[in-house]
């Protein structure tokens, strides 16, 4: 696709994203069921076509020109087929994000400001492998109001078109509906002018490794939405208890080790008393311990992970504090004082006590799904959903009011909070 052509697009997208940011609930709602119907019905055929990706994908991980952890986020099955069509189900059930009033303030008799959630406007979404993705970000975008580009892997083109096709006809369905309100481009080119778009572009979001989510960013002048790595620690407090240290660790290692949310650090107080019991039940579990990596700053994304003895809590949180990607650490302990300390002190946009870190899902929190997790301190941070999806204007509402009659002290401000 030339130049032209993809900012033809983009101006398309922007162009749709005002009349889609005034869209009813009834309207979306009926969108959002008519893909999650669609998706199920025609799960088949999107089997089909992910078993020809899968083909290909296997032989690029023998060549050695695939991660495994690549492989595995490619394949689309029943359960993750599942959790696509009770997502969007979910979402539509959610409220409406768009057109809530979140301050409402009389500046004087009869002036009245009133700060309203409204969409962000385009997005902008680049992915690799994750076929869900599209079912995902799509149903977002659509119950927040907003317009998506999505861009996926080359790894996943055949899934990728067949989910597409099957929702824009859903799409099609629905009266009322914008056309255009999901695109999707497919070539390399197509990264390099979206990300010179930003006329047009409200918002990346990268779904995708460390080396994706550094190049947008160096790349562009839109703000981007996500985080680079997946760097995740758990740490056995001195008071752990062990059946709940160990099943806490070896799902946040196991149940999906190439999952961002996976542990990849895991930190034992020195007079934690079974910790022997504790590193040998993680190797049954088929874990492979390593005591002196290469770096702390690590993602195996597979069933390896780093282990270290600390000396107290303190010096836990500045090792995840040095180390930490500023996704998701947690603490096992019963001592809820160093609970306390830890949730308090750890700079992550996700702070956890006794549970794995696997939770950190927007699906999980109940968001429905998510475009992703970012680490970012501004706007979004942690799993982003519909409310991420938002940002906010302004209204003022008066009867010939100026500023004049307040500079000069004829009229004085009352800055009554109405809600």
């Amino acid at each position: 696709m030339d130049e032209n052509s993809f900012i033809n697009i983009a101006k398309k997208a922007k162009e749709t994203s005002k009349r889609t940011a005034v869209l009813s609930s009834d309207i979306k709602n009926k969108a959002l069921v008519s893909m999650a119907e669609a998706l199920n019905l025609h799960k088949s055929e999107i089997f089909e076509a992910n078993k020809i990706d899968l083909e290909e994908a296997a032989l690029m991980v023998q060549k050695g020109e695939m991660t495994q952890a690549l492989y595995n986020r490619l394949k689309l099955d029943e359960n993750k087929m599942r959790d696509m069509v009770q997502g969007i189900v979910d979402i539509s059930n959610l409220e409406d994000p768009i057109g809530k009033i979140l301050l409402k303030r009389e500046l004087d008799e009869g002036l009245i400001l009133k700060k309203i959630s409204c969409p962000i406007g385009v997005l902008g979404i680049i992915f690799e492998a994750r076929p869900d993705v599209i079912s995902q970000i799509s149903a977002l975008a659509l119950k927040s109001s907003n317009v998506v580009i999505l861009k996926g892997g080359k790894e996943a083109i055949n899934t990728n078109k067949a989910i597409m096709d099957v929702i824009q006809k859903a799409l099609s369905s629905v009266d009322g509906l914008p056309e255009g309100i999901i695109t999707q481009v497919f070539t390399r080119d197509d990264v390099a002018q979206m990300l010179k778009c930003d006329k047009y572009i409200d918002l990346i979001i990268p779904r995708g490794g460390n080396s994706l989510v550094k190049f947008i960013k160096e790349n562009t002048k839109i703000p981007v939405l996500g985080h680079a790595d997946g760097i995740c620690h758990l740490f056995a407090d001195e008071s752990a208890d062990f059946n709940k240290a160990l099943n806490i660790i070896i799902d946040a290692k196991t149940q999906y080790p190439s999952a961002c949310n996976s542990v990849e650090t895991l930190l034992i107080h020195k007079n934690f008393p079974k910790s022997h019991e504790l590193l040998a039940g993680l190797k049954a579990a088929g874990i492979e311990l390593v005591s002196n990596p290469e770096s702390w700053h690590k993602e195996y994304s597979d069933k390896i992970m780093s282990y270290k003895f600390v000396e107290s809590v303190e010096e836990a949180v500045n090792h995840i504090n040095t180390y930490s990607s500023g996704h998701t650490d947690g603490i096992i302990t019963e001592n809820h004082a160093n609970a306390a300390y830890f949730l308090s002190a750890v700079d992550s946009a996700g702070v956890y006590h006794n549970v794995s870190t696997r939770f950190a899902d927007g699906f999980r929190y109940g968001f429905g799904a998510e475009v992703g997790i970012s680490t970012n301190k501004t706007h979004a941070r942690g799993p982003v959903g519909l409310e991420g999806l938002t940002i906010y204007k302004y209204t003022l509402e008066g009867n010939g009011n100026i500023v004049k009659d307040y500079a000069e002290g004829k009229k004085t401000f009352a800055h009554k909070d109405l809600l």
